[in-house]
């Protein structure tokens, strides 16, 4: 994932506002065993450490170079803004040590542990011999993922540590070539996700690569293995790596760049024509040099008022701490935030990627299962709510947050309440449009709700608990155009 290096974004530390390295040593559970690392490497390990902390907002601003009209680009984003919620799967050969090094505990998340502790590349090479996820069942991942209402796929087909996760003559570090699992992990993946109607993307670290000589590393090489002309790296190892997923899996709806890291123009331009193998392809902002994409991204937080500009936006996030699978990090949210980032992110008109990261042997950790399953549940209410909806028309809202749909003859608002009033009077402040029509989402009857008019809004009468202690959805139904009143609430 994103870490921003100094000089790179708002966020700008210096090394006297750090924590020190023992200190840094002590949290990590590590300093009798690293003791004699040598300063480089602890002061990478505590640069990437803490950078995570970081802002993300990684990329160009600029779109891509295209020729389609606003109304073909609208076209072909349709499905994706419609979309709202997605599943991230962080996979590859850091699922083996799982987050411990040495058998010890390290920072930040899994998938960056070579970086971290400047693991040399031929002892990180040795954890592909035990990558063998024989108990991988894409039918599965991808049925639990439309189970929790999520409507397309992006897997990490390669990461930093240049792992393919699929079969490729570009570079022998893959898995069919360096496992013992010797079989593509994409294609099932690509099967299953057609065969249920989840949309497929694909993740590729096109700067970053940790194991092929020429691929870059953030805070620079600490194995002289790693060393070599990143123009041919990206010539002989990216160029072909991405023609073959953009080749080899059927449609591919979505391409997630990530740490543009030495990206110059002229290297962008080696990899971006090849998004024209897929015809309809939506892009991230992270292939650097100058070259943006479809939609910005935003890592592990919400912006607070959505993207500048309308501009179409994705927040991607964890479940626990760690991207990549850590056996030891069972700080898991709850299935309250959960929901409520999803319906906070859809209400600033962008969409969730929420991750899960699968173990060695191909199995999705329990707790991400149960958190999905609870997630599907409460979406099998309120998808309505969710999915095609467009941003809040409210500055805030004080119980919650609102979605909106057009209609043939006006607006459906759906008012997402986290916190339900005590008095069951819930203030729509400054709605001065006329309500038609009221109902919870969870009753089927859809019983009408009665609601009084005042200066400062609509009052809606609810009744004494609440459908969800999660978030319940009311929907408002107003006739013609939206008339809101800027008024902020306490």
């Amino acid at each position: 994932m994103n870490i921003k290096r100094r000089g790179q974004g708002e966020h700008q530390m210096r090394f006297a506002e750090f924590p020190s390295i023992a200190a840094l040593n002590l949290r990590a559970g590590i300093f009798a065993e690293e003791r004699r690392m040598d300063i480089r490497r602890m002061a990478g390990l505590l640069l990437v450490a803490l950078c995570f902390s970081w802002s993300s907002g990684a990329g160009a601003a600029e779109a891509a170079p295209t020729a389609e009209t606003p109304a073909q680009k609208d076209a072909r984003m349709a499905w994706w803004r419609d979309a709202r919620f997605g599943m991230f799967i962080h996979w590859g050969v850091y699922s083996v040590p799982a987050g411990k090094y040495n058998g010890w505990p390290i920072p930040g998340p899994g998938e960056w542990m070579m970086r971290v502790c400047m693991v040399p590349v031929a002892r990180y090479r040795e954890y592909a011999k035990q990558f063998n996820p024989v108990k991988y069942d894409p039918d599965a991942w991808v049925k639990l993922a439309k189970e929790a209402g999520m409507k397309y796929i992006v897997i990490t087909s390669k990461h930093h540590d240049g792992f393919a996760l699929f079969d490729t003559k570009a570079s022998d570090w893959n898995v069919v070539k360096a496992t013992p699992y010797g079989k593509d992990l994409l294609k099932p993946l690509a099967a299953a996700c057609q065969k249920y109607g989840i949309r497929l993307g694909f993740y590729y670290s096109q700067a970053q690569d940790w194991v092929n000589p020429g691929g870059a590393a953030m805070f620079g090489h600490w194995d002289p293995a790693q060393e070599g002309s990143m123009d041919d790296y990206i010539k002989n190892v990216a160029v072909p790596e991405v023609r073959d997923i953009l080749t080899n899996y059927g449609p591919i709806s979505v391409l997630w760049w990530d740490t543009p890291e030495g990206m110059t123009k002229e290297r962008a331009e080696m990899l971006f024509p090849l998004t024209k193998l897929q015809p309809g392809i939506i892009t991230n902002n992270r292939l650097g040099g100058g070259l943006g994409g479809d939609m910005k991204t935003a890592e592990q937080h919400i912006p607070a008022t959505g993207s500048p500009g309308g501009r179409d936006f994705e927040v991607c996030m964890t479940m626990n701490n760690s991207w990549g699978y850590k056996s030891w990090d069972n700080n898991w949210k709850s299935t309250e935030t959960l929901v409520r980032n999803l319906v906070d992110i859809a209400s600033k008109g962008g969409n969730y990627l929420l991750n899960v990261g699968p173990t060695s042997e191909g199995l999705i950790p329990e707790p991400s299962v149960e958190r999905l399953q609870e997630i599907g549940a409460w979406m099998k209410v309120n998808g309505e709510a969710i999915y095609g909806t467009q941003p809040s028309p409210f500055r805030n809202l004080a119980w919650g947050r609102c979605t909106r749909k057009a209609t043939a003859d006006g607006v459906m608002l759906y008012l997402h309440v986290f916190d339900w009033p005590k008095d069951g009077a819930l203030l729509v402040p400054g709605l001065k449009s006329e309500p038609v029509e009221a109902h919870l989402l969870a009753d089927a009857d859809k019983k009408p709700l009665k609601w009084t008019r005042s200066d400062t809004g609509v009052t809606i009468e609810l009744p004494g608990s609440a459908p969800s202690p999660v978030s319940s959805a009311v929907a408002v139904q107003v006739k013609g155009a939206l008339d809101v009143k800027d008024i902020v609430m306490p």
